[in-house]
Order: structure tokens, then C-alpha cells, then sequence
């Protein structure tokens, strides 16, 4: 059964400032990577140290995707992406701010 994914607000605000090109990459690479086992490690998909973004994050070229997966009250298999950012070298930028995980 395939996870539904969701796109937070902050996650689409971060979306619309890429390129459509980028835009297109980075969507695509979410449908095909996160609707079956978003949870398998993978080259692209890992979890991350405790932080207060996300638990997982998605490569994607030099975007990354940060997301949560659930399980909500009717069984339904969530994967909330929470936000996408630009990685420079050790550097993340999301929504023009850089951050640290």
C-alpha cells in the first residue's frame, strides 16, 4: 500500500522559490523515492540525528528534502514533507536561512 505524502505550507513556500526545473527534479524524485518504504535506508534516503526539523532526509543532486513518516488514526501511512533546502558543500540553506542538523 502506497504512503500518502504531504507537503507542509513551509514546504511548498520553499518549493515555489526553485526553478521549474528544479521544482520538477525535486517533486518527481519525492513521488518516486517516499510512496514505498520511505523508511528503508537507502544512497538517497537516511535518517537523521535527533533534531527539531525531521527525522529522514532525501538527496536529491545538491536539494534535500527533510520529512516525517506517521501513522495516524486510521491506518493510513503518512509521510509529511516538512521542508527542502539547498546543500552547498557542509552548508544547508532552507527558505534563504542557513541551518544546522
Amino acid at each position: 500500500m502506497p504512503y500518502e505524502i504531504i507537503l507542509t505550507p513551509d514546504a511548498l513556500d520553499h518549493l515555489a522559490a526553485l526553478t521549474a526545473r528544479e521544482r520538477r527534479l525535486v517533486l518527481d524524485a519525492i513521488e518516486k523515492q517516499l510512496a514505498y518504504e520511505p523508511v528503508r535506508i537507502t544512497r538517497q534516503r537516511k535518517p537523521l540525528r535527533p533534531n527539531p526539523l525531521a527525522s529522514w532526509e532525501l538527496r536529491v543532486e545538491h536539494f534535500r528534502v527533510y520529512y516525517q513518516v506517521e501513522t495516524d488514526e486510521d491506518e493510513r501511512n503518512l509521510v509529511y514533507v516538512v521542508a527542502v533546502g539547498l546543500k552547498d558543500r557542509n552548508r544547508v540553506t532552507i527558505g534563504g536561512r542557513e541551518i544546522e542538523l
